[in-house]
């Protein structure tokens, strides 16, 4: 009997510490890289906002790389490691280096991405490597763009409805001032989100989508110029959820 109550006792402290253990697991922050700087944005300002912002959230702990200086063309001393992203459960890239052609640098950041890093690509991201003649760059975002439309305020259609990211998204949103990507192409296995439509053409564009390059999952969203967007706490709860989604 004694044996018997010693057993039962032993099993209920194996389950309660197994539970506690898985409870301590899910607890466990994201680790999240953010590489940012470059031309045309404040970049000080929408990593602060980010941060704070995907911690309303998800709790996430954050090392910010913000390299390169303020014009089109570098190359940032992080990828010169061939294990940049080890580490990290996701990596934002919220960077804009348009003119950086190198094949052999590029094909150093999307080699990390197809081997598994899931990614979060934000607005000049899609413009970054444009002028680059590989597509390794613009495989791994899901989309092709080289030129954006004027600044406006522009209203979001949701096209994925059930997506898990778009999860308590208004019907009606409109974005603060922002740039409308044009986007020149989908990639075969990116699959968008949302959608905005040109005040000029009125050709509708993905503003949101996901992406899956090689082993990785990839959010991206094309909205994310001004500082009055990574303000608005739907944008936020957006490249939250996109993070999250991404990361798995």
């Amino acid at each position: 009997m004694i044996t018997s109550h010693l057993t039962r006792a032993l099993t209920l402290v194996a389950v309660v510490g197994l539970v506690s253990a898985q409870a301590e697991e899910k607890q466990k922050p994201v680790r999240a890289l953010l590489i940012t700087g470059g031309c045309c944005h404040n970049y000080k300002f929408q990593s602060k906002a980010l941060i704070e912002g995907v911690a309303k959230e998800a709790k996430v702990e954050w090392k910010v790389v913000n390299e390169g200086g303020t014009g089109t063309k570098a190359k940032i001393d992080l990828y010169s490691d061939a294990d940049w992203a080890k580490g990290y459960d996701v990596v934002v890239h919220n960077e804009c280096f348009a003119n950086t052609v190198d094949e052999g640098y590029i094909r150093s950041i999307t080699h990390a991405h197809k081997a598994g890093v899931p990614a979060v690509v934000i607005h000049c991201a899609m413009h970054t490597y444009r002028a680059s003649k590989t597509d390794d760059w613009r495989q791994f975002l899901g989309v092709t763009s080289r030129r954006h439309e004027h600044q406006s305020r522009y209203p979001v259609k949701k096209v994925a409805l059930k997506h898990p990211i778009l999860k308590g998204m208004p019907e009606d949103w409109v974005t603060p001032k922002d740039e409308l990507y044009v986007i020149e192409k989908m990639w075969p296995k990116a699959r968008a989100l949302a959608t905005s439509k040109s005040e000029r053409d009125g050709k509708e564009y993905a503003v949101a989508w996901t992406n899956q390059y090689g082993k990785a999952r990839v959010f991206g969203t094309t909205y994310g110029h001004s500082d009055a967007t990574f303000s608005d706490p739907v944008f936020l709860k957006l490249v939250a959820r996109g993070l999250l989604w991404a990361s798995g």
